[in-house]
């Protein structure tokens, strides 16, 4: 069911003479393992993957999404709350009506496919590719071997790849030993990895001192690791902006937002790079 409806969009994606097909991968993950053995359910913030997906369909293109097995991503709902669409209470409900209509969250029948079925259907299908954020992409996405092969492929492609908030964290994913690398991040420790492709790159995320503004949403608990000190240790040209401030930094066919309200900012910079 799922090739079918992967061919139906591509097919679809035929009908704009320019357009191009977006590939959107979340985490399949729900919960986020914190210090101490805590844990928090979260799952990717709705506006951050929203508010882009919006931006893409309106400019004609064709939306694809994938997580890790193929299973439906999930909602972080503390992310629910209208000032994260500034005040505007109408394009909040705009957003959740399309996710509603896509079914993404849907148990039985989302689209999500998985990252070996992208694998299958070729990198080259797609234009370009957008991670958002919540903090679940803390969870799986930043040490995801097939994640780090198609970030590689993007790079080395120079296709436009566009992350924000924590989904930035991702790109250590390309990282040849991440899953290692990251424990050892998650450690306290801070050794510079072997070989990061993005080594050098200007980026950004969620930044610490939002992070330390944010911790009420971790009900107590402590992260193993925040996004700013672990690209950093990567080896990232880190740029931030005054908290809770738009913020996008574009870098060769990197495009990173800092926060939630860079996320529509963000799909704008990647249209742009895609025409």
């Amino acid at each position: 069911m799922k090739k079918i409806i992967m061919a139906g969009l591509l097919a679809a994606a035929a009908g704009f003479a320019n357009a191009g097909n977006v590939l959107v991968v979340l985490s399949d993950q729900d919960k986020l393992d914190l210090k101490d053995g805590k844990v928090m359910e979260t799952g990717f913030f709705l506006n951050e993957l929203m508010e882009p997906v919006q931006t893409f369909i309106a400019a004609g293109h064709t939306v694809v999404f994938a997580t890790p097995s193929g299973k439906a991503p999930s909602a972080d709902q503390k992310s629910d709350d209208v000032n994260f669409w500034g005040g505007n209470e109408k394009a909040r409900q705009e957003s959740k009506a399309l996710l509603a209509t896509l079914k993404l969250t849907s148990k039985s029948g989302s689209p999500a496919i998985s990252l070996a079925e992208v694998k299958k259907i070729g990198y080259d299908k797609f234009d370009a590719v957008f991670v958002p954020g919540g903090h679940i992409p803390m969870q799986d996405l930043l040490k995801n071997r097939e994640l780090g092969a198609l970030l590689t492929h993007f790079h080395d492609h120079q296709k436009v790849t566009g992350l924000t908030c924590h989904g930035t964290i991702a790109l250590l994913s390309a990282i040849p030993d991440a899953h290692g690398y990251v424990g050892k991040l998650e450690a306290g420790q801070r050794p510079p990895p072997s070989q990061w492709i993005y080594k050098g790159y200007k980026m950004t995320a969620f930044t610490n001192e939002e992070e330390e503004q944010a911790k009420g949403f971790l009900n107590g608990g402590k992260m193993k690791l925040f996004p700013q000190d672990g690209l950093v240790a990567a080896g990232a040209n880190f740029l931030e902006a005054k908290p809770w401030s738009t913020n996008v930094v574009e870098d060769r066919e990197l495009v990173s937002g800092q926060n939630p309200q860079s996320a529509k900012a963000v799909a704008q910079a990647m249209l742009k790079k895609m025409r």
